[in-house]
């Protein structure tokens, strides 16, 4: 990964976050209370990796990243809703979040759950006040079937049942199962990211985005999606506080069903590098317009935060 295309990632991170600070003037009627905690847990820094999905997707299909602001505001938005949510100490119960106390650590269990509903309802506010109608309507839509039920909450679900912390039947310790918790878990929301992103440029037109292009770009999402938790699940194994921001070698103390727990890390690594080479491929559709999708995984793989 070059330097250069690291700085460019990081302009486009710096000019979305003005953005996303614009977006939280909305709130400006809310009580103190509850705008300091979602400002908090909204503009910590991160990695702001689903805005640009939802920008290089936007750009995929012959629009502007400026034109998917609002759609990767609201991604933005509705994960930083799932990470306060995951942290409280009925599900994750974790205390270090980017490197600071966790939303409940700093103002209280009760204010968390209140800001995380916060976020989650401020994202569908966000795309139907920024996309004319029918772009709108067709953005919340893919964003509620994401984050709802049979996408991210379900995936949560099935992650906690696991756990034993909710009472249900877990089912055998595979890949499969590992790969269907953290699709809808994890990779749900990456996908939306880039659906939202096209959508804001084609959402308006009846045709829509070209069917190779969203063919093309589900399969990334996905693959993106499974890359991302293996690399999670490796940090939480190798790496360091001071570099994830969070604590580390916490899932297996829980007994969480992960990639190294099953497969070892030298294999996770290689599963890793082998999605990465299956995205690539599926890009290829795309010609040049999907070297900087190809460049963004890259970059995720290799992190290590």
């Amino acid at each position: 990964m070059s330097a250069e295309t690291e700085r460019e990632f990081q302009d486009r991170r710096t000019k979305f976050d003005d953005y996303l600070r614009l977006a939280l003037r909305r709130a400006w009627n809310w009580p103190q209370p509850l705008q300091e905690a979602v400002s908090y847990g909204l503009l910590s820094p991160g990695k702001r990796l689903r805005p640009l999905l939802s920008m290089l997707a936007a750009e995929v299909c012959g629009g502007t990243a400026e034109k998917a602001y609002a759609a990767g505001c609201a991604v933005e938005m509705v994960h930083a809703y799932s990470l306060i949510h995951d942290d409280l100490p009925a599900m994750d119960d974790d205390d270090l979040r980017r490197g600071q106390p966790t939303v409940h650590k700093k103002f209280g269990e009760a204010l968390a759950i209140l800001a995380g509903d916060a976020l989650l309802t401020l994202a569908f506010e966000v795309l139907a006040t920024e996309y004319d109608p029918a772009t709108a309507a067709a953005c919340c839509r893919e964003l509620a079937i994401a984050v709802g039920a049979a996408g991210m909450v379900g995936g949560q679900v099935e992650d906690l049942v696991w756990e034993g912390k909710i009472a249900g039947q877990r089912g055998e310790s595979s890949v499969d199962r590992l790969e269907s918790i953290h699709l809808a878990k994890t990779g749900t929301l990456f996908r939306a990211s880039l659906r939202l992103g096209l959508l804001a440029v084609h959402g308006e037109q009846s045709g829509g985005p070209e069917p190779q292009t969203l063919a093309a770009l589900d399969e990334f999402g996905r693959c993106f999606g499974l890359a991302f938790q293996i690399v999670d699940d490796l940090l939480d194994v190798q790496g360091e506080i001071v570099a994830t921001g969070k604590r580390v070698g916490k899932d297996a103390a829980r007994g969480k069903l992960t990639y190294p727990g099953l497969l070892g890390v030298n294999e996770s690594r290689a599963r890793a590098n082998e999605l990465l080479a299956r995205a690539e491929s599926s890009l290829r559709p795309l010609r040049e317009y999907g070297a900087p999708l190809a460049s963004l995984m890259r970059l995720m793989i290799e992190r290590d935060r």
